[in-house]
Formats: C-alpha cells, sequence, structure tokens
C-alpha cells in the first residue's frame, strides 16, 4: 500500500520470477498485473488473543480498545493505512524475563495489520495499537514474529502474553486463548490475474460461490495457511463453510500466493480483503 511495502514486493517478485524461469513445465501467464473482485464473500470480526491465565490483561486490553475507539485513535490509525497517512514503525524490545513487559505475538505478513521491511522495525494497524496498548500498559513492548498458525498456540503455551496478527474470532482458537471484544470487520476476497474474467459478471457472493462450486478437482487456489481463506476454502464445520472441490494450496504470506498466480502456477488466491487490496495496489504500481 505504501511506498516502503513495494520493496518488498519487489523482492518477491524478482524470487519469483527466477523459480519460474527455472521451471519450464509452468504455466506462464502473460498477465503481470491482478484484480480483487469486490465481493464479500464472508462476514467476519478481528479480535485480539489475550492468555487465559491473564483475566486481568484481558479486562485491561477491553478497556483499551473501548478508549481507543471512543476517542478517534483507532479510526486515525487506520487512516494512516487506508487513506494517505504516514505510518509509523513500532520498535520490539529483546524479551527479559526480569522487566515488566507485553510480549506479542504475530505473523508479519498480513500488510496493511502487521509487516516489515527486512528490518527490525515493525509496521501496521496491529502494531501501532500494540505500542500504544504497551504504553497504557505501562510496560516495554516485545514483538514475536511467527507463522501465522503457531500465533494463538504460542499465547496457549505461554511464550506470549495476547495474539495480535489480524486474528478473525473462531471457536477452535478459543482452545488456546480468550478473546478481547473486536476492534475490526472483515471479509475474505478473491483475487484473479487482470486478464481473467471468470468472475467479471458476478454481483453477489452466491454468484462467485456458484462459479467456484463449478470448478474442476485440478484448479487451484492459493490462501495463506491457517487462516479463514484456507478455512473458506477447505471447508469448516465451525464456520459452516461448505468448501470446494479444488486444491487449496497454503503460502506463508498472501502476497506470495499472488506472486505464485500471476507465474500461472495457481488459478486464484483467497485472503482477508484488506490485505487483498494491499497487495494489489503494490504490485500494479509496479506494472
Amino acid at each position: 500500500m505504501k511506498k516502503s511495502f513495494i520493496f518488498t514486493v519487489i523482492m518477491l517478485m524478482l524470487f519469483s520470477l527466477i523459480l519460474a524461469g527455472c521451471n519450464s513445465d509452468s504455466k506462464v501467464s502473460g498477465a503481470k498485473r491482478a484484480k480483487v473482485i469486490d465481493i464479500q464473500l464472508t462476514q467476519e470480526e478481528y479480535a485480539f488473543g489475550v492468555d487465559k491465565n491473564q483475566p486481568e490483561l484481558l479486562a485491561k486490553v477491553n478497556e483499551f480498545i473501548s478508549q481507543i475507539k471512543s476517542d478517534g485513535t483507532l479510526q486515525k490509525i487506520s487512516d494512516k493505512y487506508f487513506s494517505d497517512g504516514e505510518p509509523e514503525p513500532v520498535i520490539s524490545a529483546v524479551e527479559d524475563s526480569s522487566k515488566d513487559q507485553l510480549v506479542v505475538a504475530t505473523n508479519a505478513a498480513f500488510e496493511p495489520f502487521e509487516y516489515t521491511l527486512g528490518g527490525s522495525e515493525y509496521y501496521g494497524i496491529d502494531m501501532e495499537i500494540a505500542a500504544l496498548l504497551a504504553e497504557y500498559l505501562g510496560k516495554e513492548l516485545v514483538i514475536k514474529n511467527m507463522d501465522f498458525d503457531a500465533v494463538c498456540l504460542s499465547v496457549g503455551q505461554g511464550k506470549a502474553d495476547i495474539a495480535m496478527s489480524g486474528l478473525t474470532v473462531k471457536e477452535d482458537r478459543k482452545e488456546y486463548v480468550t478473546f478481547s471484544d473486536t476492534y475490526y470487520n472483515a471479509s475474505q476476497k478473491l483475487i484473479v490475474r487482470e486478464d481473467d474474467n471468470t468472475f467479471d459478471n458476478c454481483k453477489t457472493a452466491a454468484d462467485v460461490e456458484a462459479i467456484l462450486s463449478s470448478l474442476s478437482s485440478d484448479t487451484k487456489i492459493g490462501v495463506q495457511t491457517g487462516t479463514t481463506g484456507q478455512f473458506y476454502v477447505e471447508g469448516d464445520e465451525d464456520w459452516g463453510f461448505e468448501g470446494y472441490n479444488v486444491k487449496c494450496v497454503g503460502y506463508k504470506s498472501g502476497s506470495l500466493a499472488v506472486q505464485d498466480m500471476l507465474n500461472g502456477n495457481i488459478d486464484f488466491v483467497i485472503i482477508d480483503e484488506a490485505p487483498a487490496d494491499s497487495i494489489v495496489r503494490a504490485i500494479n504500481e509496479l506494472n
């Protein structure tokens, strides 16, 4: 979304182009640009996942969420990433059990909620909220970056105090964390190559789902592993998702999935709406 994020996308594109060149059997698409199908496929809510053994922290987190909603702070932070504001870097302290610290588990590959630029600085809506939360609690902030599917688990194992990673409230995650009050409404969206007109005439989620249901079993849909996109494609009883008769391909980030799609190795990508818009905007600015 921001110029700084484009650097990361450039590196991913160079890497993926090298891979594509090494694989002469890949279906290389002529399309270098992508587009988001502007139809919400799901309705979700984001919250923070708090250590079950820290009910006092949960109370403080909910108090904090209420405050930043009512005083406009949450909106101001969001505007930095969705409008023309300037994102602010967040620095993690070194974890030290002798200090009073707030240890945050995240997956910094989910722009605009959390991401890095290859250095020690973190950016994103959740990361800026984390910095303010640590200040509110009078604690030093420690950020632990990990794979998304380990975020809630790390809190459940007592390795972090709170998970802040664009987390959708979901029943099976409650095994590891207690969810805070929600702070953001989200949805899943579909990304396709710009020259792909498969879904161009769709007007509703039902229209998109009808086409997805008709796809052959060799169709490949990319997702970020462990996210709602994966549950949506594969099917999930808790959500009421029936899933589709396609091959679901997991990636560590949505950016990698979109790059692989542009290389012709998968057909579509389904990820959260805000990351989808950010990734596609950044990629298309390069072409």
